[in-house]
């Protein structure tokens, strides 16, 4: 425990040091450090999938110095150093564990999460949905939505009405674009599907956008097996003859 607290305040040292004596870390905001969160937390997502576990060690450091950095202006500013938002995260696990720090019982994990959401609401959330960021790509946003959604009784019983649910969706996307609605009736159908499809994932134990992730990677890895052993400009190919190299690529990628 000690050599991770002693990290743990070699870090906030060198943060020190930075904002004071680095220009490009002085001139440093929280607006400015956003995009580069978003950046680095996707970088430690595709280490997960790579199962490159060295690579994750050292997303979780960058992710890591971005919380120290966002701590650290927040303590310029007199709103709250590191130690307040850790003490805060700590008294929010505590309250929202009374099956460990309390003498409640629960069954399994579902009960775990049904208990998360009734305390949250206690605590002055307006809806079970407030805490699901804006800023969320919409596939995991609809994902968490269901899955929230589901802790207070919102949910199907069983994984053939979704399915149901998913051609009806289908159907209807179906019939906007051969009637040739308008380009938004097209769309928000269409989204009906997806969102549809991300229910029966989730009824299937599957992450939906984990699922479409590895297929974008596999696509890459296959397109850019064509590039490589076509005999000319892929421009001057024909569909046929690119589906040639396609089909020899899942064999060999």
């Amino acid at each position: 425990m000690q050599a991770k607290l002693d990290a743990f305040a070699r870090l906030l040292g060198i943060m020190d040091d930075l904002r004071e004596k680095c220009p490009w870390d002085r001139k440093q905001t929280l607006e400015s450090l956003r995009n580069l969160t978003i950046e680095e937390t996707y970088e430690l997502a595709d280490a997960i999938l790579d199962q490159d576990l060295e690579g994750v060690k050292e997303e979780i450091g960058d992710l890591m110095l971005h919380m120290v950095f966002y701590a650290k202006i927040g303590d310029e500013k007199g709103a709250f150093d590191i130690a307040d938002a850790l003490n805060a995260v700590c008294d929010k696990l505590i309250k929202r564990h009374p099956h460990i720090y309390g003498d409640l019982q629960v069954a399994d994990d579902e009960e775990v999460k049904r208990n998360w959401e009734q305390l949250k609401l206690q605590e002055g959330k307006k809806s079970v949905l407030a805490g699901v960021p804006n800023s969320l790509p919409a596939m995991v946003k609809a994902y968490r939505m269901q899955e929230k959604t589901k802790q207070v009784g919102f949910e199907w019983e069983n994984s053939e009405q979704v399915w149901d649910k998913v051609r009806e969706e289908m159907e209807e996307f179906h019939e906007a674009v051969a009637l040739d609605h308008s380009r938004e009736k097209q769309e928000e159908e269409f989204g009906d599907v997806l969102f549809s499809l991300v229910n029966f994932a989730r009824f299937q134990g599957i992450d939906p956008e984990t699922a479409l992730e590895r297929v974008n990677q596999k696509f890459k890895k296959r397109f850019e097996y064509i590039e490589a052993n076509a005999t000319k400009d892929l421009r001057e190919m024909t569909l046929e003859e690119m589906d040639v190299l396609w089909n020899q690529a899942k064999t060999s990628v």
